[in-house]
């Protein structure tokens, strides 16, 4: 698309479609609370009075308001805190797992994440440590992923960051520390980290695949990884061989489905999407911009956001605020400071009348916030 039809776009003569806005949401659990959280197994975390307790999806409290905070629940437990101290509690509200922790994470795969007297360690569900806490940092920027990505954690040892290696689940170092950084765990069975000021890429053995020679370096995603080296991004392949030489002052994440964001021009530049060999497919015209979710994403032009598809047509012109990307065919969009949601035609299914809405609805509910108290909508009070 060239710079004269991207200014044209607010021609409203170069719009059909409008949006509209269909009948009120009906309220699962009308807003009551000071604050909320999604659903997770059945159960949410809500404040009320300024204590966490758990309600079910008909809003009765199942554990009662108690907790300083509370989070979901993940392999049938949840870790909340009270007097400046974290334990696991079951879904009938007794802790199975005492508080005695400085902070907590969820499990996952049978372990949770916890630190104490500043040191990080691991624990299964019984509380036992499975790994005795030794580390200053753990690695757990990839939730998702687990918290072995690829059977390996990224853990550091000593102070002010230390050295960075690589352990298994029974907390054997199969890395042993040595990286000034790393910048996530593994990731296609290679994972970048730093020494030296330069950054490169080790395999599971810890031996370099590609030497230090970067700037900067992200994880591999479908065979590529961007790498910044004398002030421009560029991608490699998993031999260091450049595919698409450096020449992008910024990039954002990594290839999804076949193409990447980047950005060409200083102070946030202008933003377009590039397939594998580095043509553009979307020039750069974006103030802002995602990436594609559902065939569509939303991106940004003189302050307004709207939505585009892989040929860079608007299929839902600029006019948010702020937008998400599309989930089950729903985004949120942002409009006279009120969130809504539309389908992928630009219809409101779920009217811009909230302070805040989450993201995507969780087992059914998505909770939203309106004047300044959290309740939850049912997804299917819309989506007939």
């Amino acid at each position: 698309m060239n710079r004269l039809l991207y200014i044209l776009i607010f021609s409203t003569l170069l719009f059909s479609r409008s949006v509209s806005v269909e009948a009120e949401i009906q309220y699962a659990i009308k807003p009551q609370f000071e604050d909320a959280r999604p659903f997770s197994e059945g159960l949410a975390s809500v404040k009320i009075e300024g204590r966490w307790g758990y309600i079910d999806k008909s809003g009765e409290y199942v554990i009662r308001p108690q907790f300083d905070d509370a989070w979901l629940f993940s392999e049938g437990l949840a870790h909340v805190a009270i007097g400046g101290r974290w334990g696991y509690i079951n879904k009938a509200g007794k802790y199975v797992i005492n508080p005695q922790f400085d902070y907590a994470r969820p499990f996952e795969d049978g372990l949770a994440l916890v630190e104490i007297d500043g040191k990080w360690g691991f624990i299964n569900k019984i509380g036992q440590y499975a790994i005795e806490p030794q580390f200053s940092f753990v690695d757990y920027t990839r939730p998702l992923a687990g918290l072995f990505p690829e059977g390996l954690a990224g853990v550091a040892i000593g102070h002010r960051g230390g050295k960075w290696g690589y352990i298994n689940k029974s907390g054997e170092y199969v890395i042993k520390p040595q990286f000034d950084f790393l910048s996530k765990t593994f990731s296609e069975g290679l994972a970048s980290v730093k020494n030296d000021g330069k950054w490169g890429y080790i395999d599971k053995s810890g031996e370099y695949v590609i030497k230090p020679q970067f700037f900067s370096a992200q994880s591999f995603s479908e065979g590529l990884a961007s790498v910044k080296i004398g002030g421009k991004w560029g991608y490699i392949d998993k031999t260091g061989q450049y595919v698409i030489r450096p020449q992008f002052d910024d990039v954002k994440l990594s290839f999804e489905d076949g193409l990447a964001l980047v950005a060409i021009g200083r102070r946030g530049g202008e933003w377009g999407y590039i397939n594998k060999v580095g043509q553009y497919t979307i020039n750069p015209q974006f103030d802002d911009a995602w990436p594609f979710s559902e065939g569509l994403a939303h991106v940004k032009i003189r302050g307004k956001w709207g939505f585009i598809d892989k040929s860079g047509e608007y299929v839902i012109n600029p006019q948010f605020e702020d937008a998400k990307s599309f989930e089950d065919g729903l985004a949120c969009v942002k409009i006279d400071g009120k969130w809504g949601g539309i389908n992928k035609v630009g219809e409101y299914v779920i009217n811009p009348q909230f302070d805040f809405i989450s993201v995507v609805f969780s087992e059914g509910l998505a909770w939203v916030k309106i004047g300044g108290k959290y309740g939850y909508i049912s997804e299917s009070s819309f989506r007939k």
